[in-house]
């Protein structure tokens, strides 16, 4: 009997993690570390509370630390598979885990050379749309997986997982989290000839996103604002996929004649990652590449200076908070849950000249959640132990967030030739997973579940 479990991702948008089930064999997807509310306190945030003697393989969808941040504690418990992953993530698996290592793991640089070398020789990369046999011995079973560009971020892949069993064959999908149709940089993704049964994101089951030429639109007036009166713009962005999806547009405002417009990443991770994205031009898309024929670096444009040092973090951040020079500052978490982004916070929230603008999601109980809900009504948010006042002006763009919107995720499902038997919705808020739920049963989807951690 093939069954799937969740250990994971089920209540919020943290923590990813699930496993197909192949007799006495089990194979996850995803191994993610729980976030905001998810983790009551730090010790829950890597557990691993399932047994894993039996899991055979790690397919891993994308290299977001939601998805893959309990990788180490995996490893820690005993996984001795192989951790499959398109060639894109097989490049990014390593740099992300070694940041997450030392803010939550050790801080012991031989111990994470170890790990992270470990975690090299267990790396399957596999290509994009080419299936992959996994060894399940003595199981009765045989279990191919094929990955598929997923538009969320390079790398990214949803997981088509082809079961033989002594009474037929199953195709069950694992779409991890899907992008927007008009993301930068990456082309959109495509729906599977075949899904049995698809385990289906819900981020945005609950709303659409805004159209990128709005998109554009709001962030160019958000920089105005900037500009008119000598603030600074602080987009708290993760390290990978926004950061490069935010310059990617910052570029083109700048082609478009705002010459003057100084960009700010400070994060030695997103540069690393930005640096990386560089390297894997060949999986851009068609525009990406028209940019690069006519001359333009979208990643690597004159107005922008990447801050590397601490020292010269904190010299911007007080350099920023005194001045009245128009500035863009990329800086993680995207969250807000740490990182140099706190720092810019402490400082800038309380002057009416700046803005927070999120592109990205804000888990609840996250620092970033506090300030998008309370900032509008002049509230306060804590950090670090301490309470500052919300003077800033606060924004949200949702067109920039890297996850399908309500329509996107129908039109994944409706793409199916053959509608599936079941869909189970995960990794979304309750209301964005009933939303999407009624959605999908209005347009004949025979059975919509919506399942609890197993």
């Amino acid at each position: 009997m093939i069954k799937i479990k969740h250990h994971g991702a089920t209540e919020s948008v943290t923590g990813s993690c699930h496993e197909l089930r192949l007799g006495q064999a089990g194979v996850l997807i995803d191994c993610g570390l729980l976030q905001g509310s998810d983790a009551h306190g730090a010790e829950d945030a890597g557990l691993i509370d399932f047994p894993v003697a039996h899991i055979r393989a790690l397919v891993v969808t994308h290299v977001h630390i939601d998805h893959v941040g309990r990788i180490p504690y995996l490893l820690a418990a005993g996984f001795d598979g192989p951790i499959i992953c398109s060639e894109p993530s097989a490049l990014l698996l390593p740099a992300m885990l070694e940041d997450a290592l030392k803010i939550g793991f050790t801080r012991n640089r031989r111990l994470i050379e170890q790990v992270l070398e470990l975690i090299r020789t267990r790396l399957v990369p596999v290509p994009y749309n080419q299936w992959y046999p996994l060894v399940l011995e003595q199981t009765g079973y045989a279990l191919d997986v094929r990955l598929q560009r997923a538009g969320h971020i390079l790398g990214s892949a949803y997981v088509e997982c082809h079961a033989v069993t002594p009474a037929g064959d199953e195709r069950i999908v694992f779409s991890g989290d899907l992008g927007a149709p008009d993301a930068p940089l990456l082309p959109a993704p495509e729906a599977p000839e075949r899904a049995d049964r698809l385990i289906l994101e819900s981020t945005y089951g609950d709303r659409n996103h805004e159209h990128r030429a709005t998109r554009r639109q709001r962030l160019q007036a958000v920089l105005e604002h900037a500009l008119q009166d000598g603030g600074t713009v602080l987009i708290p962005a993760f390290s990978i996929g926004r950061t490069q999806d935010v310059l990617y547009e910052l570029e083109a405002i700048i082609a478009d004649g705002w010459h003057d417009l100084e960009v700010v990443v400070d994060s030695p991770l997103a540069a690393n990652f930005t640096q990386l994205y560089r390297q894997l031009k060949p999986f851009w898309d068609a525009e990406a590449h028209a940019r690069l024929e006519a001359g333009r670096h979208p990643l690597a444009f004159d107005q922008l200076t990447v801050i590397d040092s601490h020292t010269d973090h904190l010299k911007a951040v007080d350099y920023l908070a005194r001045s009245q020079r128009p500035c863009v500052v990329l800086a993680g978490s995207g969250m807000c849950t740490g990182g140099r982004v706190v720092n810019y916070l402490k400082a800038l929230l309380k002057d009416a000249r700046n803005d927070v603008l999120f592109v990205g999601y804000q888990a609840a109980g996250t620092p970033g959640r506090t300030i998008l809900e309370y900032g509008p009504r002049n509230g306060w948010v804590e950090l670090d132990g301490e309470r500052y006042s919300i003077q800033a002006q606060v924004h949200q763009i949702g067109g920039y967030s890297a996850h399908a919107g309500q329509d996107d995720l129908i039109g994944f499902v409706q793409a199916i030739p053959v509608p599936p038997a079941e869909v189970r919705l995960v990794h979304g808020e309750r209301s964005a997973k009933e939303a999407l739920a009624q959605h999908l049963r209005q347009r004949g989807v025979p059975r919509v579940h919506i399942p609890d951690v197993s």
